[in-house]
């Protein structure tokens, strides 16, 4: 009876193979099962046909020459789908085989019978089957029914001892393979009734004993000849009390052969015993450990050092003036120096894993742990600045700093920091900001006075009123740039803006916007850091630019504009004034003023540049080519000493 299988086809398949039956020799067990099914089914022909993807191939045939037929023709595809026997009296008479190539050719198969072979997990894997050329209306009997089931389940029998055995010869095999590769391994095995231990080869060589003599058989004294004299009294009473207890055995000890190196040695071997319980037999094997065993002196010498540097390391530390500590690779803080419990006041291991925080000012704890995860995930050092509560609750300010330490992969293995109490420094600092910015304020009070000086002077003297013009608005330039570059204040420095080449540039022209405050010079392209050594050369040069196109140029006449296009390039930074919609320009001047020689002293001279000037019709094109580390002398000299 066909039912739906309750197995995969998949599973079917790999449960043949695991078999590994498929294309093997002919074997009489097998032969033997299919005669017997054909007599006692009184048929010309029985198989024991096994169904593979495309094929189903017989391991026994009785009566068919052909060893295998394809899938598409085979009975035994559609007896595996049910549990019991499956008959077809007549195939012709039969619509789903009636126009197989097997009916209607050779062998002309009228008539068919076949029993699942059934693997234990109910995977069927083929049929033992009986075929005839005549029809049978009647069928099997139930006794030849029977019969068939019966040795199907012998075939099944027989395929599980084939694999047992052959899965028993592969380790064997595999045993003596390895017994033979290693120098390492020997085995014995003792009858303990006549006292006579038969062992390999290299069971032999270790014990330092002929191996014919042990191939034939050799007393156990002649073994443990070789035990180190410390280790044979020890060795000899517990091979005795295995005897007596029949516990598994293990030992290790040592061997002495004359001639040869002492060797490690450790020996496992299992008592069995008679009827009676008296001991008969004890086989076992023996491991050379010799190697095993100088790596674990070398280890343990590893251990005794790195304790030794370890202690060395505490001793170091804890003479530091710094606080220093460590982190698991995870960041899992696990140890501190002595300065760290002194300098808080903390218990001994209290402040272990991420209690650290907590000994932070509640307005740096945040700012700390976001700063240290980072530097977690990303494997960069960890450096920050916060205020540190004292054993006597007073807030300090410290310098935090760690470092990875990599293994040979480059995986981080620890982290290693310290602390330094910065909080002095912080004050020294804070006062030379004060007295910094104090001097800033006095600076820019010298410029208004000496602009009022000139302002005053021009009053005096009508005749020079131009000539102090122009020299009052030089002055206000440099004080424009002192105003830039000077310390500020946080309230102080919003109203200059960042510290930037195209801030400080929109500072400077602001004077020069239309009525409605729109900016007639007009700064695009790549910005640069600036600092207070390029200040004073880069406002003079631009003040001298936008004082002129007040004058003769653009922003002499209502509509007129300037673009200053700044680039990087490479190791230059290029700034390119042009000037549009100004009175036409009929050439050349005759002669350099003192502001075309001012602008020339401040790109050549100081800045170390190169100065363009390109008098077009439509007006004045200059261009200006810096040394990319002219605007910030100051961050490209540091980047040097840090580089060196």
């Amino acid at each position: 009876m066909t039912t739906t299988p309750s197995w995969t086809e998949a599973e079917r398949l790999a449960a043949l193979h695991a078999y590994d039956v498929l294309d093997t020799g002919a074997e009489a067990a097998f032969d033997d099962l299919a005669a017997l099914a054909a007599r006692i089914c009184d048929a010309p022909t029985a198989l024991v046909s096994l169904v593979a993807e495309d094929r189903q191939w017989f391991k026994a045939r009785v009566g068919l020459e052909t060893a295998e037929t394809g899938r598409d023709v085979s009975f035994c595809s559609h007896a595996i789908l049910g549990d019991s026997v499956m008959v077809v009296a007549d195939t012709q008479l039969d619509p789903v085989f009636r126009d197989n190539a097997l009916v209607t050719g050779p062998p002309h198969v009228r008539f068919y019978a076949g029993a699942p072979l059934v693997t234990a997990e109910g995977l069927p894997l083929g049929t033992l089957c009986v075929l005839d050329t005549d029809p049978r209306p009647e069928g099997l009997t139930a006794f030849q029914t029977n019969a068939l089931e019966v040795l199907a389940r012998q075939v099944m029998n027989l395929l599980e001892l084939r694999r047992a055995l052959k899965a028993r010869d592969e380790s064997e095999q595999t045993t003596r393979r390895a017994l033979a590769a290693s120098e390492y391994v020997g085995a014995w095995d003792w009858d303990v009734v006549s006292d006579r231990i038969v062992a390999d080869e290299r069971f032999c060589e270790m014990y330092g004993v002929d191996p014919v003599a042990g191939r034939a058989g050799a007393p156990l004294e002649a073994f443990t000849r070789a035990l180190h004299p410390d280790d044979a009294d020890r060795v000899k009473a517990e091979i005795d009390a295995t005897l007596e207890s029949g516990n598994l055995y293990v030992s290790e000890y040592r061997l002495t052969v004359p001639g040869r190196p002492l060797r490690w040695v450790i020996v496992r071997g299992q008592v069995y015993r008679d009827r009676d319980g008296t001991p008969n037999r004890f086989p076992g094997v023996v491991v050379d450990i010799t190697d095993r065993k100088a790596r674990e002196a070398e280890l343990a010498d590893a251990v005794t050092a790195l304790a030794r540097s370890e202690a060395r390391f505490r001793a170091i530390a804890d003479s530091l003036p710094q606080m220093v500590w460590s982190t698991r690779s995870d960041g899992f803080h696990d140890y501190y120096n002595a300065r760290w419990y002194e300098f808080t006041g903390m218990e001994p291991g209290s402040t272990d894993g991420e209690a650290w925080n907590g000994m932070f000012h509640a307005e740096d704890q945040a700012r700390a742990w976001g700063l240290w995860r980072h530097s977690l995930e990303t494997g960069e050092p960890y450096e920050i600045e916060y205020r540190l509560r004292r054993h006597d609750g007073v807030y300090r300010w410290t310098l935090g700093r760690a470092m990875p330490i990599r293994d040979e992969s480059g995986q981080i293995v620890r982290w290693f920091g310290s602390c330094t109490d910065i909080d002095d420094l912080k004050r020294m600092d804070q006062a030379k900001e004060l007295l910094s910015q104090e001097l800033s304020h006095r600076i820019k009070n010298i410029f208004a006075v000496v602009s009022a000086l000139v302002a005053l002077s021009a009053r005096q003297f009508p005749e020079a009123r131009a000539f102090a013009a122009s020299l009052r608005t030089r002055i206000n330039a440099l004080a424009r740039a002192h105003e830039f570059v000077r310390p500020h204040t946080d309230t102080s420095r919003p109203t200059v803006g960042t510290m930037t080449l195209h801030a400080f540039l929109q500072s400077l022209f602001q004077a020069y916007a239309d009525g409605t405050g729109a900016a007639r010079i007009h700064i695009v392209g790549d910005d640069a850091t600036f600092d207070d050594q390029a200040a004073t050369s880069v406002a003079l040069l631009f003040h001298e630019l936008a004082t002129n196109a007040a004058k003769y140029g653009a922003l002499s006449l209502d509509g007129g504009h300037v673009d200053l296009v700044t680039r990087a390039a490479g190791d230059r930074f290029i700034l390119t004034w042009t000037e549009h919609g100004g009175p036409p320009v009929s050439g050349v001047p005759g002669r350099a003023g003192f502001g075309s020689s001012l602008a020339t002293l401040s790109v050549e001279g100081q800045l170390g540049g190169r100065l363009e000037r390109d008098w077009a019709a439509d007006g004045l094109r200059m261009t200006v080519d810096l040394p990319a580390t002219a605007l910030s002398r100051r961050r490209a000299a540091q980047n040097v000493a840090s580089a060196t």
